[in-house]
Parts: structure tokens; sequence; C-alpha cells
């Protein structure tokens, strides 16, 4: 008798089918906890909490229209929940040892007879533990996988008790667009674009059926001009400018992250520019790439290169939920800007262009589309973010406070994002604890020393905040 089968939506589908021989859609994480805790005792807690998501539990069927989830009748905790030991080489560090384990992690595949997630846990790492999670990203995005992971923390949330769907999975995918979940972007919610009657939006109808009452008409033709205009700036992007970041990559992958640097110092030079945290960060981003280029022998003067960067499109507390409800904006990111003060208000300004702007709907509407097709026209659909961008991008805010798992302090984290098609850096920006924490990952053949990057953010931060506090008005 066949297991029940749970048909999984387009653009989980998208995201599944998006492996390819450089880049596999797997997001990956490490945590460092004080004191070390055991295997016997994460795999107790795992089961206990992780498990209660049902994804956790099942595998990923596919067939010739898409894939479903099904029940893993062979589910094996100690298969998901992998005890390992660090051995560095001589020279290495017990740090440089697990940031290359990680790298080796990121670009091995899961076995798809079982559910497509591992945690690999060190138990003895710097007088504590380490663990590296892995999860593909057709089960879910950063946003709700980090919400589903701090389940399993000393106090986390369980998922929330849910009634019987009345339809299957594909009735639950049309209903979440149907509420105001584009409050991030602009004030207009999702019903403007539901009664648009041409172009995208009806694309967008196979993704949402609004209930809510139509707008009025020149709400409408404001939004359908926002709609058609944010179309057209999709397909004509120029290309990034060349860089020794954007090529061919080869699909090793090499993992870097910083020591966390305080978020309230952030705050201050925001404070001192009328800036956001985010314009701040970004503007440090983009500085440590431009120094990195100069001392590699490029020249990014006159530069600018393009991060695809995640929006959320659905409320927090639905994260647990699970599945990707996400889109994509395309950040500029002025490397070739030397002055930091200059820099930072050249992101506030690209930052402010994006505002109001459906292009991170239309991107979730272009990934819908591509888990229709078959997998030669999603490669090429999605082709065209990889050729207008050279990095993905997310920023994600943690906790305030550390969290405890089993008894232990996590003391540090750091995640990063897959890239898709042949982009080969992801940069990651996480807050915790406190702290602010920048990561990288990325292809061997584009970067290979990352960490060159990761040491010049700091710097970076430093000039900008020496010369905030010069500033008259500060």
């Amino acid at each position: 008798m066949s297991l029940p089968a749970e048909r999984m939506s387009r653009v989980d589908t998208a995201w599944l089918r998006m492996d390819n021989d450089v880049n596999l859609m797997m997001i990956v994480g490490v945590w460092m906890l004080q004191p070390g805790i055991t295997h016997a005792a994460l795999c107790e807690r795992i089961a206990d909490k992780l498990l209660k998501y049902d994804r956790f539990r099942q595998r990923v069927v596919q067939d010739a229209v898409g894939a479903s989830w099904v029940e893993d009748e062979h589910f094996d905790i100690e298969r998901h929940v992998v005890r390992e030991v660090l051995e560095p080489r001589p020279g290495q560090s017990m740090r440089e040892a697990l940031q290359e384990r990680v790298g080796e992690l990121a670009t091995l595949p899961f076995d798809p007879r079982h559910p497509l997630w591992q945690y690999h846990l060190i138990e003895h790492y710097d007088g504590g533990s380490a663990m590296i999670a892995r999860v593909h990203h057709c089960i879910g995005d950063g946003i709700a996988l980090i919400s589903v992971v701090m389940s399993i923390t000393d106090g986390g949330s369980e998922p929330p008790q849910r009634r019987e769907r009345e339809k299957p999975d594909e009735a639950h995918e049309e209903d979440w667009l149907s509420e105001a979940v584009l409050k991030p972007l602009s004030d207009i919610t999702i019903k403007a674009i539901g009664m648009y009657g041409s172009g995208v939006a009806k694309s967008m109808e196979m993704l949402s059926h609004p209930q809510q009452p139509l707008l009025g008409s020149l709400d409408v033709a404001r939004v359908g001009y926002q709609v058609v205009n944010d179309v057209g700036a999709l397909l004509l992007m120029p290309d990034d400018s060349p860089t020794a970041l954007k090529g061919h990559p080869v699909g090793k992958k090499i993992v870097a992250w910083s020591e966390p640097m305080p978020l309230d110092r952030v705050k201050t030079i925001g404070k001192g520019l009328g800036c956001s945290i985010n314009d701040v960060l970004l503007a440090c981003v983009a500085g440590a790439i431009g120094a990195y280029l100069r001392e590699t022998g490029e020249d990014p003067t006159g530069k600018e290169i393009r991060a695809m960067v995640p929006v959320n499109l659905r409320p927090l507390e639905e994260a647990w939920k699970l599945g990707n409800r996400f889109g994509l904006a395309p950040l500029v990111l002025p490397i070739g800007i030397d002055n930091p003060i200059e820099r930072v208000y050249a992101v506030r300004r690209r930052m402010s262009e994006l505002k109001g702007s459906y292009q991170p709907l239309l991107a979730f509407a272009v990934l819908a589309v591509a888990g229709l097709m078959i997998k030669p026209v999603q490669d090429a659909l999605l082709g065209v973010f990889a050729k207008k961008s050279t990095a993905v991008m997310t920023n994600v805010p943690g906790p305030a406070k550390a969290l405890q798992l089993c008894g232990s302090t996590i003391r540090q984290q750091m995640f990063w994002v897959p890239a898709s098609g042949e982009i080969g850096v992801g940069v990651s920006i996480l807050t915790y604890d406190g702290g602010v924490q920048f990561g990288l990952i990325t292809d061997a053949q584009l970067c290979p020393q990352p960490q060159k990057i990761i040491d010049r953010f700091e710097p970076e931060f430093e000039k900008l905040l020496l010369l905030t506090l010069m500033l008259p008005w500060a």
C-alpha cells in the first residue's frame, strides 16, 4: 500500500530542481557551543522538537510534473544527526579545519531516498562543541528555517496545532499571498496586483486569489504602472561590471566568517549619518569587496556589482509553515567608491529605489512559473538572475540574547545561503547576542581566499566610524 503523498508547491519545486554541478541549493549553518554537548543529547532534542515538523520526516519523490512529500518509512535519526571528528592538518588551526569541513559539506548532495537535511556534530571543538546544519532549500527559505531550527534550543517554541486542510498544498500556496504580506515592501497590499488585468498579474493569479474588495481605479493605475516598470527593469537590467568574482565556478566551496562586532557601534554610525543599520552594513560589504579587489591587482574604480537580496514575503509568525515565501531584490553595491561616507549614501539611495518596488514579488512569480517547467527551460529562465548578478546576499536578525542548547550556550553562529546558476559568491550578515557577523561562501575558482574579504570588513567599519565621529554634527 502506497503512503499518502502531499504535492510540493511550485516555488519549492523550482528550488528542488535548481541543483547543478557547481551549486547545490543547500542552506548551511554553524553553531559553536560552550560547554560541549553529546551526540545522544542532540539526537534526543531533535527527535523531540524538529521531527514535529512534517518536512523533516518526509522524503521527496519526483515525477514528470513536479514532486511530492512522502513519509520516510525507513527514517533513522542517526542517519540525520551524524557524529564527526575534526582532524586538522599540520599547521592548520581547528577553526580552519572547521571552515574546510563546512565547505566540503556544502557540496555534498543529500541522499534522495531520505529527508533532505542533516546535522553534523563535532563533540570536541575549541573547549566545547561545533554543529554544522545542512537543509535543502526546497524545505524552506532562510527566515523559515532559522525560525524552525531555533525551536530545538532550550525553551524553543513548538509548531502551532494545525487544522486539517480542506484542500491539498496547492490551495495552501494560493492563500498566503491574499494576506497583507507585502508590508516589508509597501503599504499597497497584494490585492492591488490581483486586480490588474494584464502582464505579470495574470501569472500572479496562479499564485494568489485575493478575497478582499478591489481598490479604487487610481490605486489600480498606480500599481499597474509600477508592475510594468518593474517587469521592464528585471528584463533590461545591465550585466554586472566584470570582476574576478564573476565567471565560471568549479563547484569547490570555501567558507569564512568574522568575529562579532558590537551592534551598538553600527547603530551609532547609522544615527550619525541618518542611515539605517542595513545601509551601514551593506556599505561595509561593498568597501571590503572593493578593497579585496584592489589588493589582488584589480582596479574597481567606477565599478558596481549586483547582489540578489532575499525579501521576506510572509508574516514572521507564519515562518513555522516552512516552504519558500520570499522574493529577490537586485541591490547594486558600489564597490568602486573608495570614500566610506559617500559609499554609505550611495547604498542608501539604492535601497530607497527598491522601496515600493514589486521586483521581489515578480521574482517570486518567476520562480513559481519556473517550477512548472521542465528543467532545461527552468534553467534558462532562472539564468536571467545569474547573468545579472555577482552574489547573493542575506541579512537576518537573530536573537538579541544568547540561546542555550541542551544546557550549553550557543556562543556564536553563522549561516550561508546557496547561489543559483553560476553565481559564485554568497554573503551573509547575522546579528546575534548584541553583535553582528559577516560570513562568505565562495567558489574556489572565483575567490580562493574569502577570509581576505572578511578581514577587510572591520577596517572598513572602523574607517566609517572614525569619519562619522569627525563630522561637525556628530
